[in-house]
Order: structure tokens, then sequence, then C-alpha cells
């Protein structure tokens, strides 16, 4: 449970768009030589970020529509300019995002909004994640005590 929280939920990074790109996808992931389209295609935008420290990511820009999570995110074409902007002129700017970054399995955070931020602006937080772990430590510590209690009403 507390891996879906972490997935879905979302988080942020502050850090610098280097880069804009868009790739032909399908099922198996990019179109290439030796992955040839063998069904629907679709685009899918990636922005390339690198913050202060030197930490490079990619993330994933694509449509929630209406599926889950439920983001209801429809404008990627959108975000992707506005990403593109940014990084043209250099800025800081914070990434919403939700997933995760697998190397191994090609996967990437699915970017949800790009905004700029100043040096003296502090970065949101995940709270409402924060809300949800607590949630689920405290039900996983019920829980324990109730199963406990069964075995200890046996003897």
């Amino acid at each position: 449970m507390f891996s879906v929280v972490n997935y879905v939920f979302p988080h942020y990074d502050v850090t610098r768009v280097t880069g804009v790109e868009v790739k032909r996808v399908d099922k198996d992931g990019p179109i290439t030589k030796s992955n040839p389209a063998d069904g629907p295609t679709r685009d899918v935008y990636y922005i390339n970020t690198q913050n202060d420290e030197g930490k490079i990511m990619v993330y994933r820009n694509e449509d929630t529509r209406w599926g889950f999570p439920f983001y209801f995110k429809f404008g990627s074409a959108n975000l992707q300019a506005e990403a593109q902007a940014m990084g043209n002129e250099n800025k800081l700017v914070q990434i919403k995002y939700y997933g995760w970054r697998l190397t191994m399995f090609d996967e990437f955070r699915n970017a949800v909004s790009v905004k700029e931020i100043s040096d003296d602006v502090t970065p949101s937080h995940p709270i409402l994640s924060w809300v949800f772990y607590a949630f689920l430590l405290v039900t996983l510590f019920l829980s324990i005590q109730f199963i406990r209690g069964w075995f200890d009403s046996e003897n």
C-alpha cells in the first residue's frame, strides 16, 4: 500500500530544463529499427532536466485524461511548450510529477506541471502523501494489535 501512495501521489523536484523531445511509441516502447510499430502508436513528450547539483532526470509528459491516476491532465503539448520556454531562458523550475524512474524498465516519472520558481521561494512538499503514510502506519499498527488480540484471547 505504501508503494501505491508513493507512485500515485504527487512529488516535486526543483531543477532546470535542459531540453525537450517527442518520441513515437507503441505498447512496447519507442519505435526504432529494432522495435517496429506493431499496433496503435502515440506521441510521448519528454522533458530533460538537470538540477544544480548536476543530477540529470528525464520526465515523461503524457496526458492522463480520465484514467488512473486521476490528474485529469489534457494539455501535454502546452506543458511541453512551457517547459521548452523555461529551458531556453535557463529558469529554475519546480516540476510536479507522479511515478517512478526505473531505468531498467524504461519507466519515467510523468510531469503534471512545470512552474517557474525563484531562489528565495520554498518549494512545495508532498504533504498529502505524508498524511496518507501516517494514516497507513496507524492502520497497520491497529491491525497488528487487533490480530494479536485474537491470539491472546484464545489462551
